[in-house]
């Protein structure tokens, strides 16, 4: 069986409470696909993108404290003009990991990741990092003017002249409009 490189072995590590290790791991957040894509609305981590994770492992009593920053690629769809848009999110973490109910944990800490068999494995904190982090709704550059909503032509590379329809509904407030 291979061996996951998010998986850290803190057995040494939990010896001495405020004994602290570094770790930098880099890997496919999803290589297997048996869990859902790290994706929000239009924005992805691609398929097999890898991500870094560089962090300060710190002991406490009934646990260890994950520090540091998570690194991976992004891509999505510009929500004005659909053009194809990405990145890297660099995500700055500060986690928890303790030992779960029935051992030398606290029982009542569910927002703790888990430490199994005094090992833990750093990429569901990766993963939840950067879901968090990725775009709801990403642009291609603060000023994208979008698609026309009359012809559809991207007004970032023409103008097409086109008049947008008014609402009959609303020209009644046109004669609140300054005229300046």
């Amino acid at each position: 069986m291979p061996v996951d490189p998010f998986v850290v072995h803190v057995a040494k590590l939990r010896r001495a409470v405020g004994t602290r290790l570094s770790e930098a791991r880099r890997a496919p957040i999803d290589p297997d696909r048996l869990i859902s894509p790290v994706s929000v609305a239009e924005s992805t981590v691609p398929d097999g993108a890898e991500a870094t994770c560089e962090v300060i492992l710190e002991s406490y009593i009934g646990g260890v404290m994950v520090t540091g920053t998570v690194r991976a690629p992004w891509s999505g769809i510009c929500r004005r003009c659909t053009a194809p848009v990405g990145g890297e999110l660099v995500v700055t973490v500060a986690e928890r990991f303790c030992e779960p109910e029935g051992h030398h944990g606290d029982p009542e800490d569910e927002e703790a990741y888990p430490i199994f068999a005094d090992q833990l494995d750093l990429r569901p904190m990766a993963r939840d990092a950067l879901v968090l982090e990725l775009p709801l709704a990403p642009l291609c550059r603060p000023g994208c003017a979008g698609l026309c909503p009359v012809c559809g032509a991207d007004r970032n590379e023409e103008e097409c002249g086109c008049v947008t329809p008014t609402d009959a509904r609303w020209a009644s407030l046109d004669v609140l409009r300054s005229t300046s």
